[in-house]
């Protein structure tokens, strides 16, 4: 679901840069409200989590997969303003680091991913998520992040000019479709086994909370170091539409790194690449998001 560069017109992801920018920071203040440096550990193995999530595709439909995204998971654990800066860092990391997703679209990966998504994947829970339809709830705003992100990624090439054939836009739409039911599915999953394990484990201390903690990181190490075993190679819902709309060709890279493709490149084709990638990459996403917490919570005590 990240665009590349080369797939949107200037003006278009221009605005989206500019647009990102200021939202992300508004909600980097309004963060402030909620978190402070005692969440610095919950915000950092969240962003290591989603980040170690998002490398493990699955099929979705023949010769397409899909992965989770992760958007409303953030919102329900560490709150939507602190979602959309956490998952932000983690979209950074990837254009940046990993060569996933465009450096001038990044503001429109922002935009669809971090803000539109968590928004969507956060409201269902606001409103209906205190009472017996909580599950519901956690299930449709899983659904919706992924379901609103994906329309508005489509909505962005058809804005560039980009023409996609009827049939290819019809089967798309019904694959996001099914990678927002499997979305649901998981963060009810999730969140309903940490729980288990951890009542309430938001909202206690960072050191009562160990157990579920702990979950978190073992998952997400897992994720990266068995999980990339058995990831489809497929292309994801994005990817297989630009191949129909025939514009694969104009994806770009702007700058070449050593672990483009999330994989390690003196280790290439080999599942070394492919972990010691995926554990740099949690490292890279702890430390992030460790650090944003904590300015946060210093800005919040100030």
């Amino acid at each position: 679901m990240h665009i590349p560069d080369g797939f949107l017109t200037t003006p278009l992801w221009l605005s989206l840069d500019v647009v990102s920018v200021p939202v992300v920071g508004w909600c980097g203040r309004r963060a402030q409200a909620g978190t402070d440096e005692s969440k610095a550990p919950l915000l950092g193995l969240m962003g290591a989590f989603v980040f170690a999530a998002q490398m493990i595709n699955f099929p979705v439909a023949p010769g397409t997969s899909s992965h989770l995204l992760g958007a409303a998971l953030l919102a329900f654990t560490v709150g939507p303003a602190a979602a959309v800066v956490v998952m932000t860092a983690v979209l950074s990391l990837q254009a940046l680091v990993f060569q996933d997703g465009g450096l001038l679209a990044l503001g429109a990966n922002v935009f669809n991913m971090a803000v539109c998504g968590v928004l969507a994947g956060y409201l269902p829970y606001r409103y209906w998520g205190a009472g017996r339809l909580r599950r519901a709830a956690v299930f449709l705003g899983g659904a919706l992040s992924v379901f609103v992100a994906a329309t508005l990624a489509i909505t962005e090439l058809l804005l560039s000019g980009i023409r996609i054939p009827g049939a290819a836009l019809g089967a798309s739409l019904l694959v996001f479709a099914v990678s927002a039911l499997i979305e649901g599915t998981i963060t009810v999953a999730v969140l309903e086994a940490l729980e288990r394990i951890n009542p309430s484990w938001v909202e206690t201390r960072p050191g009562q909370a160990r157990p579920a903690m702990g979950l978190l990181a073992l998952a997400s190490v897992v994720l990266v170091t068995v999980g990339v075993l058995f990831a489809s190679a497929a292309p994801d819902g994005l990817e297989k539409l630009a191949v129909r709309a025939g514009i694969n060709e104009r994806a770009r890279a702007l700058m070449e790194t050593p672990l483009a493709g999330y994989e390690v490149a003196f280790f290439s084709g080999s599942w070394a690449a492919k972990a010691g990638a995926g554990l740099v990459g949690l490292a890279l996403a702890g430390a992030l998001g460790w650090a944003l917490a904590r300015v946060i919570g210093r800005r919040r005590r100030v």
